[in-house]
């Protein structure tokens, strides 16, 4: 997503040219693609799919709308799996029209769980909650602090769910570093993304993840931290910005990758 003006072939080309390993897919440009496609172009490319993104929407009131959002997980999870990553996040929707209830929120979205979390283990994928900031919790995210994901997640084997920490989201919050220690101690940790907290903050919101080193976000000491709560993995860099979607993919995957190295390292 941070170069989505990038098609496929030229993504996995650019990673290629600048020894970039593995990449963070979405659905969409996936399915546009074509998934077997997809899965194909990757592999033959030795790059890793760290994670699929994303499932989730869980909190419709109405039994149409939740078996929808389980039929829709359920092909998320099998597209991840096709995709040959274990991992599929999960963005856990917001409130429903009218609703003001955020208990009874999260807890539809433990009661798809049930469904959906033995579903992905059968397959060898893993669902990874991601809290989303304050700010998204009524349209598009109630999960909004690491220990609310964690709650959730604690219901269901580590195997099956587990969290996603995201500096964007969580780096405000005071609690947090205990929660990723908590995360980390029960091997929940299944996806740790990178994106920058700069102001001010663009009309809708959802375009505002700043360059690494832009903002208000010390990236080593997250890196750091997540890393001594067990963390082996890959790191993702995840922005939803703008400008740099204006910006020649290119160009930008490469600042990435050096920002990456200065910041994060």
């Amino acid at each position: 997503m941070t170069v989505k003006q990038l098609t496929l072939p030229a993504l996995v080309d650019a990673c290629a040219r600048l020894g970039v390993p593995a990449v963070g897919l979405w659905r969409e440009p996936v399915a546009e693609y074509g998934l077997d496609a997809a899965a194909k172009l990757v592999r033959d490319a030795g790059l890793t799919v760290t994670s699929l993104c994303r499932g989730g929407f869980l909190t419709a009131l109405d039994p149409a709308g939740r078996a929808r959002a389980l039929d829709d997980n359920r092909a998320a999870i099998d597209e991840a799996a096709t995709l040959g990553t274990d991992t599929l996040v999960l963005v856990s929707g917001g409130l429903p029209a009218g609703s003001r209830d955020l208990v009874a929120a999260r807890e539809r979205i433990a009661d798809a769980l049930t469904v959906l979390a033995p579903y992905a283990g059968e397959r060898g994928v893993r669902l990874a909650i991601e809290p989303l900031h304050p700010m998204y919790a009524a349209d598009r995210c109630v999960v909004s602090t690491l220990d609310q994901a964690l709650d959730l997640a604690e219901r269901f084997p580590s195997s099956q769910v587990g969290v996603v920490v995201d500096t964007y989201h969580i780096w405000w919050d005071d609690r947090a570093p205990a929660a990723v220690a908590r995360a980390g101690a029960q091997g929940r940790i299944h996806s740790f993304q990178l994106a920058d907290w700069t102001t001010p903050l663009p009309a809708g919101v959802l375009t505002g993840r700043g360059q690494l080193g832009d903002g208000a976000v010390d990236m080593r000491e997250w890196r750091e931290r997540v890393e001594a709560a067990g963390w082996t993995g890959f790191i993702e860099v995840e922005l939803f910005n703008d400008g740099l979607w204006a910006r020649d993919g290119v160009d930008v995957l490469g600042e990435t990758a050096k920002r990456f190295a200065g910041e994060v390292f």
